[in-house]
């Protein structure tokens, strides 16, 4: 092949640059926004440990059904003969622990508190996922067309988030919640399906407003950008743009909103299942546990601390883990 006086001199200069580059110079690689939040979440090692008890969590709550036939025990099943038939508490020291019922048993029924606390983190978990997932839907979705189209769009949606915010959600929750207690079915829901469902409505619905808010004012700083304007240029719909290019932008957010949100979905369970308007027996709910030993703290202290401890151990968790993937996806922290 013949090379025109012109191409030589590019071809000459090509050569003379890569003898000049030194052989074993290191190539620079690019980092992603989120492989430079995964390498300064390694550098926590608290909020690591906190992601590893949160993902214990969730297996047992995942594989809680497998999990108590490998135990060999059931959350339901009533041990009477363990139950001292006076005083109605578990036999032996410790709330009835053994090699049997490493936790001991329950007041009353004999029930196996650990078979207990495992399907009650599976309720927990459940219900504070869902309510979660319910919450970034709406919270996603009206932030960022409030943010992106701004105008009357934005004044409606942020004045709806306004009046939610300063709604008395408690007890609007224990309200309706009780008025479903006595509702026997509801769009086609009945029983624990419905109950379940209207917890998940309560605290999804009334905590959408938190993560719109974060969003809305993301999407109005992301929307000013350069990379907005030239997909604007080049002819992309405000669709595209919302999905492909200021949607990838919000990942960071959003999982640090999830991880924090769950926690508090968990107490706000627990505390409706506590006061009697949550999740209702025979469903496991570590609330409705806390709520039973209330009456028996004082004789049988270990039946009020496994359900205590183990909600203070998911809280503390997932706290833990969603304040380092905060640190992590800031570049601005110190830490």
């Amino acid at each position: 092949m013949t090379l025109v006086p012109g191409e030589l001199e590019v071809a000459g200069e090509a050569m003379a640059r890569e003898d000049l580059a030194p052989a074993d110079s290191p190539e620079i690689e690019g980092r992603s926004l989120g492989q430079l939040a995964w390498r300064r979440l390694k550098q926590d090692k608290l909020a690591l440990a906190g992601g590893v008890v949160a993902l214990l969590l969730i297996l047992i709550g995942l594989f809680a059904p497998l999990l108590t036939r490998l135990y060999g025990q059931t959350s339901s099943a009533p041990h009477y003969e363990l139950v001292d038939s006076s005083t109605q508490l578990p036999l032996g020291s410790n709330g009835g622990m053994s090699g049997t019922h490493w936790l001991g048993v329950t007041p009353v029924l004999g029930q196996d508190i650990l078979a207990q606390l495992m399907f009650g983190a599976r309720t927990s978990l459940v219900i504070a996922v869902s309510a979660t997932f319910l919450s970034l839907l709406f919270g996603i979705v009206l932030g960022v067309i409030a943010g992106y189209y701004r105008g009357a769009a934005d004044s409606v949606i942020s004045r709806i988030m306004d009046l939610l915010l300063a709604f008395p959600t408690t007890l609007f929750s224990i309200a309706l919640l009780s008025v479903f207690a006595i509702v026997p079915t509801f769009l086609g829901l009945s029983g624990v399906h419905l109950r379940f469902a209207v917890l998940i409505f309560v605290l999804g619905f009334f905590g959408f407003p938190y993560i719109g808010r974060i969003v809305r004012g993301q999407v109005l700083s992301l929307r000013e950008k350069e990379f907005v304007d030239a997909a604007r240029s080049l002819g992309a719909s405000n669709y595209r743009i919302m999905t492909r290019e200021i949607a990838p932008n919000l990942v960071g957010p959003i999982l640090v909103y999830t991880t924090l949100t769950i926690p508090n979905y968990i107490l706000g369970e627990a505390g409706l299942s506590y006061i009697g308007v949550g999740v209702q027996s025979p469903t496991v709910s570590w609330g409705g546990m806390l709520s039973d030993a209330g009456s028996f703290f004082q004789v049988d202290a270990t039946y009020l601390f496994a359900p205590g401890m183990a909600l203070f151990l998911a809280v503390l968790s997932f706290n833990l883990f969603g304040d380092g993937l905060r640190d992590a996806f800031d570049p601005r922290s110190s830490r």
